[in-house]
């Protein structure tokens, strides 16, 4: 007996607000008891600017949890202490490898109250971290919202953060009619299944010109040097001053390091959501074809991607994994064209969308370490802040590799690629391999071929908000061991 199709109420989510809270996320904590959290929260970028947040964590008193109620306030508490560890972590000359009782102890307990990691996670700063401005309007319009916490207190931060909150409410429908595309293959409904697939590619534009609005109100240099800093993990980030990660003094005594992924998109369950709808297999970055389903699981990054979102999100996609038919139903279908077309029509939509994903990385993170690289030669570079908006090569100029380090575009490119590959027409498959001519290229102004080479092999090492990422093709991947 086939297992059933999920239901959205059984794991919290809905069709008007998808994996976002269906209660909106608290401005602040009812109880008088965490006016404390709630200060340094209010003031953290000024208490960053000045350097003194580490002192007036440091002076803080270890607040319990008994005070916090309904889920509202647990995660509204898990989300400024996220801002509060992260902000201790990086607001200094160097890094701090300890997160001192005051925060350690309840964002522990937080944590496994919730079920997820301590971290700042993309839960944390922007799953739960948003508020409408109108409680009228719609919460997928970016006009209508606004960040409740920010590291810098800057636009481009909070714009940064709520072009994903929109986009997760634009997709919020899409889970519903993914479930129901689902229901009715399993029914052998065609014309259900083609017109849930219809708007499930109309609905993907819409998400694409939202990550397009990016640009608007987030500037590259911004993100690059003020904001992208503030929200690393603890793993890969030897470079940047933590080689062993981070200790939580949770007040046992113990000393064990911690390694956690920073806030990453790839940590979106909607996005995730996407590809087993359209059953799309992600590979460890080079490898077409793992050598074993189990291998692929242990070493993918967005499989392990999933152990940051709240729990209940990632069992949602689990349950829908073991559900999956569109693909399969498609295929056993090929003569319908209008079926074929409309599941097609999915997959261009989708890899349109990160094509976008794509530029946006180039444009905020690829260029600007380009830029941060050349300025780090420089003597005052050297002597000044360690963190990962700085950190470079060293030694022997070998790329520096950690376990779960990912190169960032080939990672992206080949997750584009993989959307493309079930496509049932050869003209679609055709159309999302195309290879884009390189500017100049048969023209009086090619560039020379020791010109194009140096372009193609350049190395750019980039420190990033999960893991660690090179411009090299050839080198990484989604699970570099």
């Amino acid at each position: 007996m086939l297992p059933p199709i999920p239901s959205l109420d059984d794991y919290g989510l809905s069709t008007a607000h998808g994996f976002l809270p269906n209660e909106l996320p608290l401005a602040r904590l009812p109880d008088p008891y965490y006016n404390k959290w709630e200060a340094i929260a209010a003031n953290l970028p000024a208490l960053i600017l000045s350097r003194r947040l580490r002192g007036v964590i440091d002076r803080l008193h270890v607040l319990d949890t008994i005070g916090l109620e309904h889920d509202a306030e647990w995660r509204r508490a898990y989300s400024i202490l996220c801002f509060m560890t992260h902000g201790y972590v990086w607001a200094g000359d160097s890094p701090a490898d300890r997160i001192p009782p005051q925060i350690s102890i309840p964002l522990l307990a937080i944590s496994h109250r919730l079920d997820i990691l301590p971290v700042a996670t993309y839960a944390a700063v922007c799953l739960w971290n948003f508020k409408p401005l109108f409680m009228n309007e719609d919460i997928d319009n970016l006009e209508n919202l606004a960040s409740l916490n920010t590291f810098t207190g800057s636009i481009d931060e909070s714009w940064f953060y709520l072009v994903s909150v929109a986009i997760e409410a634009r997709g919020a429908p899409m889970l519903d009619l993914g479930l129901t595309a689902m229901e009715a293959a399993r029914l052998d409904n065609r014309a259900l299944v083609i017109s849930c697939l219809c708007a499930f590619a109309e609905r993907l534009t819409d998400l694409t010109s939202l990550l397009q609005r990016m640009h608007e109100n987030c500037d590259p240099t911004v993100f690059y040097n003020r904001i992208r800093p503030y929200l690393a993990g603890s793993k890969n980030m030897g470079e940047a001053g933590l080689p062993h990660g981070v200790i939580y003094e949770d007040g046992s005594g113990a000393e064990e390091h911690r390694q956690y992924s920073g806030g990453s998109n790839a940590q979106s369950s909607l996005i995730q959501f996407f590809d087993i709808l359209l059953g799309i297999k992600h590979h460890p970055t080079g490898q077409s074809v793992p050598t074993s389903e189990a291998t692929a699981r242990r070493n993918n990054f967005i499989q392990d991607m999933r152990r940051y979102m709240p729990a209940r999100h990632a069992e949602f996609l689990t349950d829908c994994e073991n559900v999956a038919n569109i693909r399969s139903y498609v295929e056993s279908n090929t003569d319908d064209e209008k079926l074929c077309l409309s599941y097609d029509a999915c997959l261009a939509m989708l890899s349109a969308f990160r094509d976008k994903h794509i530029a946006i990385v180039t444009r905020y993170i690829i260029n600007p370490s380009r830029e941060v690289r050349a300025r780090s030669r420089s003597p005052e570079a050297v002597r000044g802040r360690n963190n990962i908006a700085i950190a470079s090569r060293r030694g022997d100029g070998k790329l520096q590799k950690g376990t779960g380090g990912t190169a960032l575009i080939p990672f992206l490119k080949q997750a584009r690629d993989e959307t493309g590959a079930p496509a049932i027409a050869e003209w679609t498959r055709r159309f999302m391999k195309r290879q884009v001519k390189p500017s100049g290229q048969s023209d009086l102004f090619a560039a020379r071929q020791d010109e194009v080479t140096v372009m193609r092999t350049d190395e750019i090492p980039i420190r990033g908000l999960a893991q660690t990422w090179t411009m090299e093709d050839e080198v990484g991947g989604i699970c570099q061991f």
